[in-house]
């Protein structure tokens, strides 16, 4: 969404998706919702600025959501498929990335065909016009706000020909967020009678629009909800969160959790987390 002056403006969602490294630590995250306009092929941009001592390294981590991005630092640009997996990103040195989390419906045109052919894939961004623009933006001072507007208004201004969505584009938008957003879908089949479809279907369009199955969007759905639980204050009981996450037990809930993270659920929520 722009301002009266057409800047993006920041936002600072609670990114349940952001694991960040087993200390802890992550960089400042600048994050800015699309414009208006761009609501149904962009969900936000984001941009991690960071400055690590010598010799450390950190392993950030992300329970990835099923839509496609685009990453563009000062090193390199990539077309990043969804991940069935536990998305991890190595940061050394300084650096930075503007980062562009795409909707469900744009995939399908960035990828130039089925989004399943780059599930768990990174490509290179091919639009070296953009990436260009979006490093002059930044040019040597990423922590200049006025920079990373103009780099989030150039990723803007490239995205918009990807309008109008088409009507599959504006479903599988709805398909998503209905899953993200409402607790009470367990099943596939509740999925289908919501949207007057069969489940071959769904699972066909599912493959092509986002490259992961309807099955997968729940579990993901699950996940990030134990995420959030996992990282509070307060010591979780384990069991109750499985149940109120729709597990039949806690062990199914364990295995889940860290077959994606490879953590069982009490050491992910044993680890440390930055003050706040």
């Amino acid at each position: 969404m722009t301002g009266p002056e057409g800047a993006a403006r920041p936002i600072d969602p609670t990114e349940r998706a952001h694991l960040l490294d087993e200390t802890g630590y992550t960089p400042p995250i600048h994050r800015y919702a699309p414009s208006p306009a761009l609501a149904d092929v962009v969900r936000r941009y984001w941009m991690p600025i960071w400055a690590l001592p010598a010799g450390r390294t950190s392993v950030q981590r992300v329970l990835q959501y099923p839509v496609c991005l685009t990453v563009i630092s000062d090193s390199y640009a990539l077309l990043v498929g969804p991940s069935t997996g536990l998305s991890t990103t190595e940061l050394s040195g300084s650096g930075w990335a503007l980062g562009t989390m795409l909707q469900p419906a744009a995939g399908l045109a960035l990828v130039g065909g089925p989004v399943e052919q780059l599930t768990d894939r990174a490509v290179p961004l091919a639009d070296a016009d953009l990436v260009a623009r979006v490093r002059e933006a930044i040019g040597d001072e990423p922590d200049d706000p006025d920079r990373r507007q103009s780099a989030v208004a150039a990723m803007e201004a490239s995205l918009a020909t990807l309008l109008p969505v088409d009507e599959e584009g504006r479903l599988v938008n709805a398909i998503v967020e209905h899953v993200e957003g409402d607790a009470e879908v367990q099943r596939v089949g509740q999925v289908c009678d919501k949207f007057a479809i069969t489940e071959r279907t769904l699972q066909r369009l599912t493959a092509r629009r986002i490259g992961l199955s309807p099955k997968w969007l729940i579990q993901r759905r699950r996940l990030h909800e134990a995420a959030e639980r996992l990282a509070g204050s307060d010591r979780p009981d384990l069991a109750r969160v499985a149940a109120d996450l729709g597990y039949a037990d806690q062990a199914h809930f364990g295995r889940d959790f860290r077959a994606v993270t490879g953590l069982t659920p009490g050491e992910y929520a044993a680890e440390r987390r930055p003050p706040g």
